[in-house]
């Protein structure tokens, strides 16, 4: 359970329940619980209606019972990098290998999984939530909300690109030393992963500055404006600066075993208090190995 007060500033004088909490960001669905338990919405104690108008120095109490459960994830005692924690999201600094989800063909070696013995080695109801998504191979940073209230806040932060991350990628060839790139992406024909840069495609924006360039290979800092599938590893072969290690895109294993793309930098709007936190991740060794005199 997770009790979240808020003090009604003096602009929202007059405003309905709903309405206010749908400006910080709460979803439908979870308005819909809160209404539902006799103790979800209270002021000074007293149970309040979602129509009810507040006032000004009002300290509205919201009590969250978690209602789901993801039963179905198996439990796996993996180790797992937590970077940050607090009431209401997780930072994991997650290995290449390692999914966040579990799928028909990977049940057990996932975030999901980790999480789900951790909540039950702590005696936790588990509800897996993550927010974003990366690669399998893609190592780095990934926020997962631990309850329904921050996960619709995350959730409408990450839309509002207010929640975002940056990458470091390894790039084959000399790359410029920043760039943008506006080039639509879709499915391959007859594929179901892999993508391409396409006129029928979704836009997808790109931008990238060159950090460091040695041997062959350039280090680049990443910022998407979109967030397709694949996206950077997409947009780097389309502009002639494939990944190395790319199964789907530049099958070249001869320096690492996976696409060297790594989640380094994460800024994220605690969701309660709205605090700006920012978190880095340093280069894995098996990229850092391309690069043997960067500083």
């Amino acid at each position: 359970m997770r009790i979240v007060q808020y003090r009604v500033p003096e602009q929202a004088e007059g405003t309905s329940v709903e309405r206010f909490l749908r400006r910080m960001g709460v979803s439908h669905r979870v308005l819909v619980n809160l209404k539902n338990d006799p103790d979800g919405l209270t002021v000074a104690g007293a149970h309040i209606r979602t129509i009810d108008r507040l006032h000004a120095g009002d300290v509205l109490r919201l009590c969250l019972r978690e209602t789901e459960r993801s039963d179905t994830i198996p439990q796996a005692d993996l180790p797992l990098h937590v970077v940050y924690e607090d009431e209401d999201f997780f930072v994991i600094d997650k290995p290449a290998g390692m999914a966040v989800h579990p799928s028909p063909q990977n049940r057990e070696n996932t975030v999901a999984n980790a999480l789900a013995y951790r909540y039950a080695q702590a005696g936790e109801p588990f509800v897996f939530r993550a927010i974003g998504r990366l690669d399998k191979n893609t190592s780095g940073l990934l926020v997962t909300a631990k309850n329904a209230l921050s996960a619709c806040i995350l959730t409408k932060a990450a839309a509002e690109k207010r929640l975002f991350r940056e990458y470091l990628a390894v790039c084959t060839g000399e790359l410029p030393e920043r760039g943008a790139i506006d080039a639509p992406i879709g499915r391959v024909d007859g594929s179901v992963i892999a993508r391409e840069v396409r006129t029928d495609g979704e836009r997808a924006v790109t931008y990238f500055e060159r950090l460091w360039y040695e041997a062959g290979y350039s280090l680049a800092r990443v910022r998407l404006e979109t967030g397709r599938t694949h996206q950077i590893r997409v947009h780097m072969k389309h502009i002639g600066y494939p990944l190395p290690g790319d199964f789907l895109y530049h099958p070249d294993f001869s320096r690492i075993g996976r696409h060297a793309l790594h989640a380094a930098f994460l800024t994220v709007p605690q969701p309660i208090t709205g605090e700006i936190l920012r978190f880095s991740s340093p280069l894995p060794a098996d990229m850092r190995a391309f690069f043997p005199d960067w500083t």
